[in-house]
């Protein structure tokens, strides 16, 4: 038995070995962890070394005119001839031929009340003319006659065949047919008086564009009663509200304080909020001679040197008052930027493009200078963003760090 026990007391040397060789495995893996990780921390660092902080700028698109801008107001598109158009007479609405948007010429009818018995009191004026007609040929014929009967007598009385009394009945009858025909005729014209004012009255019941126009609104339909006083219940006192589309200015508020930058006839341009971009040329018609002391300001009206169909009362404007007229060539928008981002490289003008936190060097063609910027031709576009002051040593593809302002 004590032998066996000394038996197991032997050391494997096999086992140790292997034991060896896993340690230096593990040993060398660390160490080339080790090494990984410094040469990681040394391009990070180095990586940190080489990146710029540098500040950025926007590309932006202006209309030329924005340079030699003196005053900017906001206000409203306002049609200076505009009109509730109603009847003089009240009655029930019965036809309306128009709707919002419908274009509408000077006295064309745009709407009927009911008119059945002014038909009828013009039907009765006119038959009441011809008979007063008829009297009046009647009464002439009575006194051609009476004249005729007069002057027989008085031939006979020359010749002794007829007595004075003859001849005083023969010229009463005379006066009473000259009296007669007067009569006829005064009541043929009171006959035609009330066939006029029959188709007058005839005539309120067909309502009438006042002037060239477009409808905006319509405020009463088939089936209405439309008065003219507009008091009793569910009565309207206006059929259709209409405006002339050639009559569009916009009026904004001018603060007192700014009253002497703006002149009549002083040339503007007109943007309007539903129209984008588009801006429209115009002029200064008018100053109103009044101020509102609760906002300190004056109403100023500016006309549109041209129309626009897209242009419709209401709508919300701004106004720039120049300080000259706006130049043909200067009608279109030009891509600008602050001249703090163009610098010069090998003879080229160039701008640094920021992409993906990197910058990318872009060659440039400038234009004309508007103010404080620089038109860009052609290089990059509106809304992409460059570096201003560009480092000397910056070069195409660089890191940077966009400095916060």
């Amino acid at each position: 038995m004590p032998q066996e026990d000394l038996s197991k007391l032997r050391i494997d040397k096999t086992e140790l070995a292997v034991r060896s060789k896993r340690s230096k495995r593990s040993m060398l893996t660390a160490a080339i962890v080790l090494l990984l990780m410094a040469a990681g921390l040394l391009y990070y660092f180095g990586f940190l070394a080489r990146v710029s902080r540098v500040e950025v700028a926007t590309v932006s698109t202006i209309f030329p005119s924005q340079t030699f801008t003196l005053l900017n107001a906001s206000g409203y598109v306002v049609a200076q001839r505009k009109a509730a158009v109603a009847s003089k007479v009240t009655g029930r609405l019965v036809e309306l031929s128009v709707e919002e948007g419908s274009a509408v010429r000077r006295g064309e009818i745009i709407a009927r009340l009911e008119n059945a018995d002014a038909e009828a009191d013009r039907d009765q004026a006119r038959a009441n003319i011809r008979v007063a007609r008829s009297n009046v040929a009647q009464a002439e014929a009575e006194l051609e006659d009476a004249a005729l009967s007069l002057n027989r007598i008085r031939r006979l009385i020359r010749e002794g065949f007829a007595s004075q009394q003859d001849l005083d009945v023969a010229q009463a009858r005379h006066r009473k047919a000259v009296a007669a025909v007067a009569g006829a005729k005064a009541t043929e014209r009171a006959r035609d008086a009330a066939l006029k004012a029959a188709e007058v009255a005839l005539d309120y019941t067909y309502i009438r564009a006042p002037f060239d126009a477009v409808v905006l609104t319509k405020n009463a339909d088939i089936g209405d009663i439309v008065t003219p006083i507009g008091a009793a219940a569910d009565a309207k006192a206006a059929v259709v509200t209409i405006a002339d589309m050639g009559s569009l200015q916009v009026e904004v508020d001018v603060s007192e304080s700014n009253l002497s930058t703006v002149t009549v006839g002083q040339p503007c341009e007109i943007q309007l909020d539903a129209l984008g971009e588009e801006r429209y040329p115009g002029s200064l018609h008018m100053i109103v001679p009044t101020a509102d002391r609760s906002k300190a300001t004056v109403l100023v009206k500016v006309r549109f040197e041209t129309l626009d169909t897209r242009i419709l009362p209401e709508m919300s404007a701004k106004v720039a008052f120049l300080s000259r007229a706006v130049a043909p060539e200067e009608a279109s928008p030009r891509t600008v930027v602050g001249p703090r981002a163009v610098v010069e490289r090998s003879g080229r003008k160039v701008v640094y493009r920021v992409q993906d936190q990197h910058v990318v060097e872009t060659p440039i063609a400038l234009g004309q200078t508007l103010g404080d910027l620089v038109e860009i031709e052609s290089g990059v576009t509106a809304g992409e963003r460059v570096v201003l002051n560009p480092p000397p040593a910056l070069k195409d593809g660089d890191p940077i760090k966009v400095a916060e302002k």
